[in-house]
């Protein structure tokens, strides 16, 4: 194959990403610079590639601690390619580090619509909500822009190089939320958590589930100590018909309290709902040796009983 020319966008761009991964980020951003302006005299439109190109130098500019040069190369990229996700991860960065804080999180949550397995946009989101939370109070949410809603036609685009997003997504399948399962919450969290967690519950009451999901993972953030946040939310996802996530939280729930009546029982439900009725009847065992006389339970497991025979 033959080598790229020195001077064509395509070499400039080979050499910047060369540079880039060399540490030599103010050289790289000159080099992006160059490609740009080579690709603009062209005259026929790219859109893909100066996106890229913008990102790229984004990259840099964010290394090199420059962030509204980085915020005006990441707002370039998306005008000319409409949510890509490294510039967003890239804008939010230099958002947070410019401590506006509700830009980053706009753009996090842009992310995770286009790919919620993002561990870097799932761990900004965290950050972002804490940081919202004690500068704007409770009703942060109401002082929020607004998010953009992103197409289903929007695919993944993982930009070339450079980045270390690449990796990202397989490794983030392997862990959830590491930062908030290490956190120790102090007595302030504790407290913010039960507000939290009392906010979801009145929620309920009111028939709003999708918003007491809100309130109890917020609620989590603070602390991931209480069960029946777990098994609340649980519920939640129950009447929304999220199973899966109803098993999941069920799951974290009994990890925290082997004896959590509520979640054997909804994830008995959430089990039966995916036609999995071994291990709904497993959980109604278990809930029927705490609770020889819980009524529900009991006919819960005449139910299964006639689906597993």
């Amino acid at each position: 194959m033959a080598p790229k020319p020195p001077d064509s966008v395509e070499g400039l761009r080979a050499a910047g990403n060369q540079c880039f991964r060399n540490g030599q980020y103010a050289e790289a951003s000159a080099l992006y610079g160059r490609a740009l302006r080579a690709l603009q005299a062209r005259g026929s439109s790219d859109p893909e590639e100066e996106s890229v190109l913008y990102s790229n130098r984004a990259a840099c500019h964010l290394k090199d601690g420059n962030c509204s040069d980085c915020i005006k190369d990441c707002t370039s990229a998306l005008a000319l390619v409409p949510f890509g996700i490294k510039p967003l991860l890239r804008r939010a960065s230099a958002y947070e580090a410019l401590e506006k804080y509700s830009l980053a999180y706009v753009d996090y949550k842009t992310v995770l619509q286009i790919d919620e397995n993002v561990m870097s946009a799932v761990e900004g989101v965290n950050r972002m909500t804490r940081a919202l939370m004690d500068s704007l109070g409770p009703e942060w949410r109401l002082k929020l822009p607004s998010i953009p809603l992103v197409p289903v036609s929007a695919q993944k685009r993982w930009n070339s190089l450079p980045s270390e997003n690449t990796r990202e997504t397989a490794k983030s399948r392997s862990k959830e939320n590491t930062t908030v399962k290490n956190r120790v919450p102090s007595a302030g969290d504790m407290e913010r958590a039960r507000v939290l967690k009392e906010e979801g519950n009145e929620l309920v009451k009111k028939g709003n589930h999708k918003k007491a999901i809100e309130k109890y993972s917020e609620s989590l953030l603070f602390s991931n100590l209480e069960s029946t946040t777990y098994s609340n939310r649980a519920l939640c996802h129950l009447v929304l018909k999220q199973y899966k996530e109803a098993v999941k939280d069920c799951t974290e729930a009994l990890k925290l309290d082997g004896k959590n009546v509520k979640a054997f029982y909804r994830r008995a439900q959430a089990y039966k709902a995916l036609k999995d009725y071994k291990s709904s009847f497993a959980d109604i065992s278990c809930l029927l040796q705490i609770e020889p006389r819980n009524v529900p339970a009991q006919k819960l497991r005449q139910e299964v009983n006639q689906n597993l025979n």
